[in-house]
């Protein structure tokens, strides 16, 4: 959970002792009233969002905008309670074991229009993102369900999922493969219910805009103003609407530049804001309680395989895993405290047998070797029969951090390696598009994880992922995958991680740079706001505003 980190970063700041921040803190202007940020009277959050979210069917969202607005307007099985813990959603009581299991739905759960929520709303929607014509890129994370797998590729009709509705308040899961971690599987946002009739009614539109879906969550979208403005409400029909106390979060700024919601906040237009690196020294100065969590994120370079990309070559990737040093990325050019140099894809965070996965099993470090980069570059322009590199297309974010660096990378490839790299920055949504569409040669890319099982880094790179958006294929990858998949013992499975760990290294399909870790400022009269790894980030189901 988020906690005040000023003290602990005193030294980095300024270089000098604790007792000279805490004498700033006291000689900085008073706290303002921050009375447009928080409405008390009318339990009303004003906040900005990075981004508009690309698209709201939760058959079919990747991004962490759209998990964030679902996680506030939708409410599956299971959902992450105000610690962070799997709590009861619309599933008042469950039970699991090796071959699947069955939940029992409350009768109080409500759609937005006062109609029951049953076990047939989930069977659908399960159903309806397996279905290959709705090209759900998450469509994998219902492979452990029996015959999913079948379904997704068209070899089964839907009706043949492992899901049945036992009774309107019953559904029983049938397991294809061992899944320890389903509960937490079933808090995430792809196994969240859909409304068939609903559905059909507006096709290929629904959930375009926000009078084209129906919400069954703690709020209802009442306000869609693309690109603009999104407003929430709180839900009157919501089975616990009485504990709900944050009766709007009105988000009317857009925009990814943390200096403008910075000023945002600075101005008491908003409730939360992001720091980067040159808006820590000012919201110090400015008396602002510095928040901190690390969001279990991997930030990491992906190569394109496909047909005819350069980087598909292993001594080309050899090259720059050998170019890039993670250590000065995150001290010399990001420059922001609690962010840490990445060298696993399994950041620190993701949990092993009794201690944290990386403790036990250790990853092996590459350090960074100009002369080696410069000798497998070599080799690869042999293995190529290249006469001289073509430029190369790194795709990038359009946020400062995402600019600053892209153009480091940009300045090592040339003096490294002698290779133009030209950045191609695009907005959030253009930018998965191209990803989506493989248009890049290599891409600066993010995950965080969707549930709380090691599998979900591990599978990411697995042939069959449509996340897997440079299209890395190798057979020894997937046979490691499919075997932590097939077992329910725990030293099989985390074996198993080990060696995709170390094939992660080796073979580079991907190069890890850095784990990210939230610095952000918060108004200090809203309390109770989840900042979390998992369902959602950051949450308001169990915020209230102090008087």
């Amino acid at each position: 959970m988020a906690k005040s980190l000023a003290s602990r970063f005193a030294r980095v700041l300024s270089g000098q002792s604790r007792w000279l921040v805490t004498f700033l803190f006291c000689l900085s202007a008073s706290v303002p009233v921050y009375a447009q940020a928080v409405d008390a009277e009318n339990a009303k959050v004003t906040l900005a969002l990075a981004t508009e979210p690309p698209t709201l069917n939760s058959a079919v969202a990747t991004d962490t905008i759209a998990s964030f607005v679902l996680a506030h307007i939708m409410e599956g099985l299971l959902v992450y309670g105000a610690d962070g813990e799997l709590a009861p959603g619309v599933a008042e009581r469950w039970e699991l074991d090796a071959n699947g299991a069955s939940f029992w739905l409350r009768e109080s759960a409500r759609w937005s229009d006062g109609k029951p929520v049953t076990a047939h709303d989930f069977v659908f929607a399960w159903q309806h993102a397996l279905k290959p014509s709705t090209a759900s890129q998450y469509a994998f994370i219902f492979y452990p369900i029996k015959n999913a797998e079948a379904v997704n590729s068209g070899k089964l009709p839907a009706a043949e999922l492992g899901v049945v509705a036992v009774s309107d308040y019953e559904l029983r899961v049938e397991f294809g493969q061992p899944c320890p971690y389903f509960l937490s599987l079933a808090a995430f946002m792809t196994f969240l219910p859909m409304r068939e009739d609903v559905v059909e009614h507006w096709g290929g539109r629904y959930a375009a805009d926000g009078d084209k879906l129906i919400f069954n969550g703690a709020y209802v979208l009442d306000k869609w103003v693309h690109g603009a403005h999104l407003r929430l409400r709180k839900n009157s029909h919501y089975w616990q609407a009485d504990t709900v106390k944050i009766s709007e979060i009105d988000m009317p700024y857009i925009t990814a530049d943390p200096s403008a919601q910075f000023n945002l906040f600075r101005d008491q237009q908003i409730a939360i804001a992001p720091l980067d690196t040159g808006l820590l020294n000012e919201a110090v100065e400015r008396g602002f309680d510095i928040e901190y969590f690390h969001t279990g994120s991997l930030f990491f370079l992906e190569f394109n395989f496909r047909e005819g990309r350069i980087t598909g070559n292993h001594s080309f990737r050899k090259a720059v895993q050998r170019l890039i040093d993670p250590d000065l990325l995150v001290n010399k050019i990001i420059g922001l405290p609690g962010i840490k140099p990445a060298y696993s894809l399994f950041p620190v965070t993701v949990k092993g047998n009794d201690k944290s996965f990386r403790e036990e099993y250790p990853v092996m470090r590459i350090d960074p070797d100009i002369a080696a980069a410069r000798a497998h570059l070599q080799e690869a322009k042999i293995e190529l029969g290249l006469s001289e590199w073509p430029p190369l297309v790194l795709l990038a974010g359009d946020s400062p951090r995402a600019l600053q660096e892209a153009e480091y990378y940009q300045y090592l490839f040339k003096k490294g390696l002698g290779i133009e790299l030209r950045i191609d920055q695009q907005v959030f949504k253009q930018r998965l598009e191209k990803m989506r569409r493989g248009d890049f040669d290599i891409v600066a890319a993010a995950w965080g994880p969707d549930y709380d099982d090691i599998m979900t880094f591990a599978d990411l790179f697995a042939s069959w992922n449509d996340n897997n958006r440079g299209r890395y294929d190798n057979p020894l990858y997937d046979r490691w995958i499919r075997l932590a998949q097939g077992s329910n013992d725990a030293r099989t499975r985390f074996n198993a991680m080990a060696q995709i760990q170390r094939l992660v290294v080796e073979d580079v399909p991907i190069l890890p740079t850095y784990e990210n870790g939230a610095l952000y400022v918060q108004n200090p009269r809203l309390k109770g706001v989840r900042r979390s790894i998992f369902g959602g980030d950051p949450l308001f189901r169990y915020a209230w505003i102090e008087e």
